[in-house]
């Protein structure tokens, strides 16, 4: 078993979907347009069965982190990618913690055989883009989900050990029983975390992935959205997944209109 076939349909008790494309339709289409109109269509469908469905918004997530944690300005504030970075800006704002931002560019990409790889974006090693942290007095690592924490861990453990003992990491939402692997290396502060099993009991996704090509990345292959896999969007919208499926196409053809992953955010 190969590819797609490998990896089983999640089926979450509760299915978590953060709000990250209200914003991103409205600054490329505006409120007037079909896009949005269609944006509206689908959140309104896809909350159709609210006990299973539940949908996130940035500032209740903020709000929650900022409740539960104080920082000083930390010397360096390291994103995990262009969401990451993202999250590391919209918390700077409202806090002033992250003076210094950088990015490490990595995602987590399929095997094909069940399973997940951390690879570099840019063809430059984890290694070396962390090569010059010996000398940073403070630093904070951000990303905006830890789900199985697979990515927020490797890049924890490629830190030197020295400024690992001096690292903060900080996520906007989470599943609660991943947090533990990674609160075995550095504290983290989290503005949502979801009780239950991976998988079987609470799952998340960006809602971006559901209608552009940034969900889902292979190796050697282009990356694809949620709906161009139909097994998952069978298991996460039990009944109604088909209506959920033409409105991502359609919301698609607008958004990648020549078919090609749009740049996200």
């Amino acid at each position: 078993m190969t590819g797609a076939e490998a990896y089983a349909a999640p089926t979450p008790r509760v299915f978590y979907i953060h709000d990250d494309l209200s914003e991103y339709v409205c600054r490329h289409q505006g409120e007037a347009s079909l896009a949005w109109q269609l944006m509206r269509e689908l959140f309104a469908l896809i909350r159709r069965d609210s006990e299973h469905v539940v949908v996130l918004t940035l500032e209740s997530q903020i709000e929650h982190l900022l409740a539960h944690s104080s920082h000083t300005p930390f010397a360096l504030a390291i994103g995990i990618g262009r969401a990451g970075e993202r999250v590391a800006q919209q918390l700077h704002a409202r806090t002033g913690w992250f003076p210094k931002i950088s990015r490490v560019d990595v995602t987590r990409e399929e095997d094909g055989r069940g399973g997940y790889n951390v690879i570099t974006t840019t063809g430059i090693s984890l290694a070396q883009q962390l090569s010059t942290l010996d000398m940073v007095s403070s630093l904070a690592v951000i990303d905006d989900t830890v789900f199985s924490g697979l990515t927020m861990r490797t890049v924890l453990r490629a830190l030197p050990p020295a400024v690992q003992a001096r690292t903060q990491a900080f996520c906007l939402r989470g599943v609660a029983a991943s947090l533990a692997s990674i609160a075995a290396i550095c504290p983290i502060a989290i503005g949502f975390a979801a009780p239950g099993r991976l998988l079987d009991e609470v799952s998340f996704i960006n809602a971006s992935g559901l209608v552009i090509r940034v969900g889902i990345r292979h190796p050697d292959q282009p990356p694809q959205a949620f709906f161009e896999r139909p097994l998952w969007m069978w298991a996460w919208f039990p009944g109604y997944a088909d209506e959920v499926i033409a409105l991502c196409q359609r919301l698609n053809n607008i958004l990648e209109p020549d078919g090609h992953p749009a740049q996200f955010p």
